[in-house]
């Protein structure tokens, strides 16, 4: 099967078309082995549940990034990529990874890549995640490079939403999308959670997890913050700023994720039982005490103000003045 049956409908497109479109969503790169004159392939850009994804194919055998094309265009989010024809050979972090149709890949964008095709029948599905979002909400920074075969449970799953999608089944409400965003990221989770950690680690891993668990009890708190979560430890807020570092985040961010987390869930609540709790109670509720803070918040985390979530736009312009 030539590449330009598997997707029937879909345009082939120039080199200098399709690189136009792949770069804004990928970054700098080279390409090799389809030169402009004899370069075919098609892109297409499409929504997973209101993350961005590329549907790729080309007859291009090697993508490449390199530490320069990282440095210039300074990306910082990360690439799921599935593997849904043909085969591919992934290197990053002095790992090499050989994908068959169903294996899903995890790729560091901010570090330097090669993905190599086997031959002209390869088609890819890249979703790209926000790197602060998912770590956020994972509680560990994934590594670049790792990939898992296909026919575990989370695999499939993530396919099946991944496949949706493609078919056009993919869904178009954005307070919906942002609940399925969440367990997108809890199957990457599961997909990619670290091993074990090592014997001299566990009690840092188990007091981590502990430090976790009064945080989420206490978050609703305007009045909780780090200081208070490292008194309440038994530890300095110098060690639990460590603690949060060494997995690639903020204490401060994190509270900000579940914060705002609890506010997504509490205006899908408003929504449904369609109340006319004023938007701005419910940020209070979450722990903020700044209307406008939240909403610059909630915004830069899901991409869209407090009102569109809630279904009622009107109602965020009344909150301002409660």
């Amino acid at each position: 099967m030539r590449a330009s049956e598997k997707c029937l409908g879909t345009e082939q497109i120039s080199y200098e078309r399709w690189s136009e479109l792949l770069r804004p969503l990928y970054g700098r790169h080279i390409l090799k082995g389809g030169e402009p004159n004899t370069f075919t392939g098609w892109l297409r850009r499409l929504s997973v549940s209101g993350l961005t994804a590329v549907d790729i194919c080309c007859n291009a055998h090697r993508f490449e990034r390199t530490h320069q094309d990282v440095h210039l265009d300074d990306r910082d989010h990360y690439k799921v990529v599935l593997q849904l024809a043909g085969h591919s050979t992934i290197y990053q972090n002095d790992q090499c990874v050989q994908l068959d149709v169903g294996d899903v890949a995890l790729v560091d964008v901010a570090r330097p890549m090669t993905c190599v095709s086997d031959d002209a029948n390869v088609r890819r599905l890249s979703l790209n995640l926000p790197r602060r979002s998912l770590v956020s909400h994972l509680g560990f920074e994934p590594r670049g490079g790792a990939f898992r075969r296909s026919g575990t449970p989370a695999g499939r799953l993530l396919h099946e939403v991944v496949l949706n999608a493609l078919n056009g089944d993919g869904s178009a409400c954005p307070p919906a999308d942002s609940y399925m965003q969440l367990a997108v990221y809890n199957l990457i989770g599961a997909l990619f959670a670290p091993p074990e950690p090592p014997l001299s680690a566990r009690h840092a891993n188990k007091l981590f997890l502990r430090i976790r668990g009064l945080i989420k009890e206490r978050f609703a708190d305007p009045d909780f913050g780090p200081p208070e979560a490292a008194s309440e430890a038994g530890i300095s807020l110098r060690y639990l700023q460590k603690l949060f570092t060494l997995r690639g985040l903020t204490c401060t961010d994190f509270i900000y994720s579940l914060r705002l987390n609890q506010a997504a869930r509490a205006l899908e609540r408003r929504k449904l039982l369609s109340t006319d709790e004023p938007i701005s109670a419910i940020a209070y509720a979450c722990g903020f005490r700044d209307y406008t803070h939240f909403a610059r918040k909630f915004r830069h985390r899901f991409g869209y103000p407090p009102g569109a979530h809630s279904g009622a736009a009107h109602h965020e312009q009344l909150a301002l003045h409660d």
